[in-house]
């Protein structure tokens, strides 16, 4: 056995045990992954692989973010992003129009936020705010609200027409998982600030919601731009499903062979079958369809 001075036996025994942390770092990691086998992890390196497609490829793609109030999509866009290449995507959350964006086009705001070639865009809430929260609170006039649901179509088959990937997700929560949001809200210092004077009216509003709901579903769910719903009740479920929606808009290359990218169709619900359960909803309930 060669002899070593306690100097150096001290520093094998530090590579000794640094070694055998390293092992149980990767033990736990295999674990973990075995027991979860979806756990977001392994989707946030496919957002990346995506993001690098994207650039490479000189692509422009946006994610939209719709939905009530406390339905996830803060939540859902942090773990999207939390990765990612801070350089080659934004998150945009536009604020209330000053005066000079209200005498403009409706879109031009968000027009100017759109995606270069290679960027990668997520709004948090978008041009959608005039086909729900404008008209049920009144910041539109009945006018502006039609003439949006007439142009809107037409500005989204432009924007797919020339290269942009978009995405549009709306994400469901019910009325009382709402409501238990908006309370722990309420009670914790960590989230008052989330809580607005719009979100206390929220369930004051929730049946004008719904039907503004409905008739965007119906006038803008296209082809080119289909809605596709996410129900959020489960945040978790939520977040990994929204993912997979997001990798599957675009065909990148290095795709994992191992993962699972079927989205739950429990969760991952297309704009039309939302439609369709809804009017099942208004018949069983004995309310007129629109």
């Amino acid at each position: 056995m060669t002899d070593l001075l306690p100097h150096e036996v001290e520093e094998e025994l530090q590579q000794l045990r640094s070694r055998v942390r390293d092992l149980e770092d990767e033990r736990l990691k295999l674990e973990t992954k075995a027991n979860k086998p979806d756990r977001l992890y392994d989707y946030q390196v496919e957002l990346l692989k995506l993001q690098r497609h994207l650039e490479i490829t000189h692509t422009p793609m946006m994610v939209v973010f719709e939905g009530r109030d406390a339905s996830g999509k803060g939540g859902t866009i942090r773990r999207i992003t939390r990765y990612m290449n801070e350089k080659r995507y934004r998150v945009v959350a536009l604020g209330k129009p000053n005066e000079a964006q209200l005498s403009q086009w409706y879109f031009q705001r968000y027009v100017e936020n759109f995606p270069s070639g290679g960027e990668f865009v997520l709004f948090d809430r978008s041009w959608y705010n005039r086909a729900m929260v404008e008209p049920v609170f009144g910041f539109c006039t009945k006018k502006q609200y039609r003439d949006f649901l007439r142009g809107v179509v037409g500005f989204e088959k432009d924007v797919v027409r020339q290269g942009t990937v978009l995405v549009k997700l709306y994400f469901s929560v019910d009325k009382a998982t709402q409501a238990q949001r908006f309370e722990r809200r309420k009670n914790d210092p960590l989230r008052q600030w989330k809580l607005s004077e719009i979100d206390v009216q929220a369930q004051e509003y929730w049946d004008d919601f719904t039907e503004m709901k409905y008739t965007m579903l119906e006038r803008t769910s296209t082809t080119p731009a289909p809605w596709t719903i996410i129900k959020s009740n489960v945040k978790s479920k939520a977040r990994l499903n929204a993912m997979k929606v997001i990798l599957n808009a675009v065909d990148y290359e290095d795709r994992n062979p191992d993962l699972d990218f079927t989205p739950d169709p429990q969760i991952v619900i297309p704009g039309k079958a939302e439609l369709a359960r809804m009017d099942e909803e208004r018949d069983r309930l004995g309310r007129p369809r629109q």
